[in-house]
Formats: structure tokens, C-alpha cells, sequence
């Protein structure tokens, strides 16, 4: 069992927390998450993990499209003369 939490430990060690990454770094984190899921070799704690990580940066990922989206249609309203 020692393996198992070394090997989670080593995938897990240098993570930035979710909430401090730009969409970017969360989006890239989480092509980087789903090929290594997608690869396999890894023991069940380290792929839960990873998945648990991927659900994570794809719920981060949401929010920054959230928060642009609302940024766009709060200027189109801004300028949008039909909303007299």
C-alpha cells in the first residue's frame, strides 16, 4: 500500500491550487490530466486522483467561461441602443 500513496503523492506534489489558475493553466492542466488517464499504468488511488483533479479544473475551467460570458453580455448591454 506504501507504493500506491508514493505514487499519489508523486502526481499530486506539485499541483497549484484549482482556484488560483487562469483558464489557461487550468484548461492545459486538464489536457495533461486526461492523457495521463487516457495512457493508464497508474494504481486506483493515483487515477482517482487524477480524476478527481480533472473534475476539478474542468469545474474551474466553467467558471472563468462563466465569468467571461457574463462580462461580454454586460457590454453588449452597455451598448446595445435597443435596451432603451
Amino acid at each position: 500500500m506504501q507504493d500506491s500513496d508514493d505514487e499519489t503523492a508523486d502526481i499530486t506534489e506539485d499541483w497549484v491550487p484549482v482556484e488560483e489558475l487562469g483558464y489557461e493553466q487550468a484548461r492545459d492542466e486538464l489536457v495533461d490530466v486526461v492523457a495521463t488517464l487516457e495512457h493508464g499504468g497508474l494504481d486506483l488511488d493515483a487515477s482517482l486522483a487524477l480524476w478527481e483533479r480533472g473534475e476539478a479544473l474542468a469545474t474551474r475551467c466553467e467558471e472563468h467561461l462563466a465569468g467571461a460570458r457574463a462580462r461580454i453580455e454586460a457590454a453588449i448591454a452597455e451598448t446595445d441602443p435597443d435596451d432603451d
